[in-house]
């Protein structure tokens, strides 16, 4: 059985994107696979974020994740910094790891453009804890966006680099997962470009009914076809992307011959999607207010998943120890 990992960034909120795209698919390959899913409270450190919201920010991850369908009693669940073995194996790769590569990485320089009085080394180490958190449970397969790409190909490099070093054959080389399917790429609420939280085009699982309806009413669209079976532009595309992964197809149907006819209410149109969105995140965003607040099973849940990460992540690190020539007297 494959072993898959993926992060789960702590400042983030998911978001219909998050949802519709790789995220329903991670609910399904927790049972094919054994996964590892980990909360990055250490990689949100190189933004230095305010150290009373840290630990609200990892509540809301977990919440949000666990209400979409992450299953805690099939796969591993965990924070970053409750398995120490992460911060170890970091240090231990670290030492093959060269300046100039990470000084390379388009990450890196886009942090260092964007926050020139916070060139931390934290930014500069990110790919190394990165292959840390991969190689600690040595998983075969790594789902990635574009934008993480070049950190997996030096985590393979790393992984390659000591295993050449040492006359190993210890880890693997991960691979980019896409589930074997095109991920739904959903469109923001602004006419262009896809949902996302920096973007402020989002509609997000934790929005209440009033907020959604609020945000579609102001998504942008145009001055409406003039002539019959004319195409669609971009804004008013997106809209429709939005309803076909919402509603039912009697529905997309009806919009699409109104549309085409030119008899097409922009208002009615978002008045709809709007009601369907909410039938999708309200059942979603009553578990993550139940969850939330419920501070046993969220104690439970990370005890146990920082119980079965470390013993992943053990083995891992006493075969690296060992092959390095670290032992004790």
């Amino acid at each position: 059985m494959d072993r898959v990992l993926s992060g789960i960034r702590s400042t983030g909120q998911l978001h219909l994107g998050n949802y519709f795209g790789a995220l329903r698919n991670f609910v399904k390959m927790q049972h094919d696979a054994e996964c590892f899913f980990f909360i990055a409270d250490y990689h949100s450190l190189t933004t230095h974020p305010d150290p009373r919201a840290l630990h609200d920010n990892v509540r809301n991850a977990l919440s949000e994740y666990l209400a979409a369908g992450l299953d805690p009693n099939v796969a591993t669940i965990y924070v970053q910094s409750d398995v120490p073995e992460v911060a170890e194996l970091s240090l231990l790769l670290g030492m093959h790891a060269y300046v100039g590569e990470l000084e390379r990485t388009a990450s890196f320089k886009e942090k260092i453009r964007k926050h020139k009085d916070n060139i931390n080394i934290g930014l500069l180490n990110y790919p190394v804890l990165m292959a840390a958190d991969i190689l600690l449970h040595r998983a075969d397969k790594v789902p990635v966006g574009k934008d993480q790409e070049q950190h997996l190909e030096l985590t393979r490099r790393f992984a390659r680099r000591f295993n050449t070093l040492y006359e190993v054959d210890y880890f693997p080389e991960s691979e980019a997962y896409n589930f074997g399917v095109e991920l739904v790429k959903i469109p923001g609420l602004d006419g262009t470009g896809k949902m996302g939280k920096s973007e402020g085009n989002g509609i997000f699982l934790s929005d209440t009914d009033a907020e959604i309806r609020k945000k579609v009413m102001r998504a942008v669209t145009d001055s409406g076809p003039t002539t019959p079976d004319s195409p669609m532009s971009e804004p008013v595309a997106n809209i429709f992307t939005l309803l076909k992964v919402v509603a039912p197809a009697d529905k997309v149907t009806f919009f699409t011959e109104q549309y085409n006819s030119c008899k097409i209410r922009y208002g009615d149109l978002k008045r709809e999607l709007a009601e369907d969105i909410i039938g999708v995140v309200a059942p979603i965003r009553e578990k993550i207010e139940a969850i939330r607040s419920n501070d046993k099973y969220l104690h439970e849940v990370v005890c146990d998943g920082a119980e079965r990460a470390r013993r992943s992540a053990a083995k891992t690190v006493a075969g690296v120890r060992e092959i390095m020539g670290i032992r004790r007297f």
